[in-house]
């Protein structure tokens, strides 16, 4: 069996096929772990203790059905637009289990938030004088924070890393005059009661992350003990953590994580603060799969192509910068067993009318043909749950499926195949 493909998602896969959930009529489906989900969020809360609470980023897969089963595991939300709040609390988040943390919030946005009760984390200083021309007027139960840079440096991918020298996110901290205005801040609005910083996801070394969040901790030490009060009570330490996208194996873990913050930022443990985390891809990554029937093939300049439906309205990331988001494809033939053959070096291409439109770049697979399927792994966060609509190609179903103890498949729709009048439904 091809090192990639596990037993499990071989039977998946045939099981969808048995099922008409993939085919000539869905060429493209999105799948999800559920009983692998509710196992990392358990994984995540067995790693730290009860001071933590922990939300799930609502950017790293936003359908609906997901944020529900989230939510029943006990997560909290963090959300960066108006349209992620809009789901969180459709899915059933309560107001003050979700964090707001948008770059650029408007005032009817800032207010709403308030008024609702949801935490909000401040920006810059200008969205400060905006939250605090409210809250001078009338109260409101938000837990309100500062994001701070801590300007540690860069990962290997620098579009992931927010802690960086010139970050567009969070007040930075070493630049000159801002700490001291920071403090400033606190003093005056005795409602500021929670810091907020966030290092970077994927790329990210552990140590990296660990040293911004000390910084922040050091900060949130300094707050209080300069104005002899411990107002300062909520750290909220972001996400982040890197996701291994070379086989299955989970790496880092939350228990890793949790050994690296504890050395370097021991007091989080020390049940002084509450401390608020915002993991998003490192949950949902390894716990979802895509599939794509392979509709053409050809040998062009000495490299063999094949044509699937999965290209860069599914794999935005992998698509436009493939070095930095590589994914593993794994091939497997009409009836949805792993294909044979002797491995050739082969461009897994997408529908997309552009030339870069590739989801992995001369990978040695079986030779593939017209009807045979490919499965790109680890997408279960960010690629069939964050659409791209280029040349207006309908986002693809997406199931739940749970494995019994004898082995067979459970599917539950989580999101129908959107169908082309709702893609013109957009834009009429």
């Amino acid at each position: 069996m091809d090192s990639h493909l596990s037993r499990r998602k071989a039977s998946v896969l045939k099981a969808a096929l048995e099922q008409g959930l993939l085919g000539e009529q869905a060429p493209l489906a999105g799948f999800v772990d559920v009983s692998g989900v509710r196992d990392s969020v358990r994984s995540l809360k067995s790693a730290f203790p009860d001071c933590f609470f922990h939300t799930f980023a609502a950017k790293a897969n936003s359908l609906a059905r997901v944020l529900e089963l989230l939510r029943d595991e006990g997560m909290g939300c963090e959300v960066a637009s108006p349209g992620e709040l809009a789901l969180a609390l459709r899915a059933g988040f309560a107001p003050a289990s979700i964090v707001f943390d948008s770059p650029a919030k408007t005032r009817p946005e800032i207010e709403d938030a308030l008024m609702r009760g949801i935490a909000l984390n401040i920006d810059n200083f200008q969205e400060l004088e905006r939250v605090r021309a409210y809250l001078d007027n009338r109260g409101s139960d938000s837990v309100v924070g500062i994001r701070v840079n801590p300007q540690v440096g860069v990962g290997t991918i620098a579009a992931m890393s927010t802690a960086t020298r010139t970050s567009k996110f969070g007040i930075a901290l070493e630049d000159e005059g801002n700490r001291a205005r920071v403090l400033e801040a606190y003093s005056r609005n005795r409602w500021l009661t929670c810091l907020h910083v966030h290092v970077g996801s994927q790329g990210c070394p552990l140590e990296l992350i660990a040293l911004g969040v000390k910084k922040a901790v050091e900060l949130t030490d300094e707050i209080n003990q300069t104005l002899g009060r411990e107002q300062v009570a909520v750290i909220d330490i972001g996400g982040g953590l890197p996701v291994n996208f070379e086989s299955d194996t989970v790496r880092p873990t939350f228990a890793h994580y949790a050994r690296v913050l504890e050395e370097h930022a021991g007091a989080l443990f020390s049940g002084r603060f509450k401390v608020i985390t915002e993991f998003g891809r490192s949950l949902m990554a390894k716990n979802g799969f895509m599939a794509a029937r392979v509709e053409y093939t050809k040998h062009t300049g000495g490299r063999q192509i094949a044509i699937t439906h999965a290209g860069a309205q599914v794999a935005t990331r992998t698509v436009f910068m493939p070095e930095m988001w590589t994914i593993r494809v794994s091939a497997c033939d009409r009836e949805g067993a792993p294909k044979r053959g002797e491995p050739v070096v082969q461009d897994v291409a997408g529908p997309c009318c552009f030339a870069g439109d590739i989801i992995a770049h001369q990978r040695r697979l079986p030779p593939l043909e017209p009807g045979d399927y490919v499965i790109a792994h680890d997408t279960g966060a960010y690629y069939f749950s964050t659409h791209f609509y280029y040349n207006s190609l309908p986002a693809p179903a997406v199931h739940g499926y749970t494995v019994g103890e004898r082995g067979e498949v459970r599917f539950d729709r989580l999101k129908p195949a959107q169908s082309i009048d709702e893609v013109l439904r957009l834009v009429t």
